[in-house]
């Protein structure tokens, strides 16, 4: 993880971890879709649009645009894939809040009623 305050948002992970899952199939209504399922949280395609351009900036994510077709009126879609380091950034990401979970007291998780 980038120590100098390049970290990822929580919907930037979220996205991340969509693309990771969706794996050939990663575009942004797909994306949308997962995590309103997954998630149950609702997002609007163009704020997951907006974070697809930007996670590959960062270089975490590639595109390539497919084919086009008859049910979407000849356009094409842009497919997303997981880079060795968006892979590396959302391990780094998962460990970090799994460290910080594990290192509650078991006590502080009890319930008061």
């Amino acid at each position: 993880m980038n120590v100098k305050g390049n970290h990822l948002g929580e919907l930037e992970e979220l996205v991340l971890i969509s693309v990771a899952s969706l794996s050939d199939n990663a575009y942004g209504v797909s994306v949308q879709h997962y995590i309103i399922e997954k998630a149950q949280r609702e997002v609007n395609i163009s704020a997951i649009h907006e974070v697809l351009k930007r996670l590959e900036r960062k270089g975490y994510l590639k595109s390539k645009m497919g084919g086009a077709t008859n049910e979407r009126g000849g356009r094409r879609k842009r497919f997303f894939i997981l880079t060795a380091a968006g892979r590396r950034e959302m391990e780094q990401a998962i460990q970090m809040k799994m460290q910080f979970y594990t290192s509650i007291p078991s006590i502080s998780l009890k319930l008061i009623s």
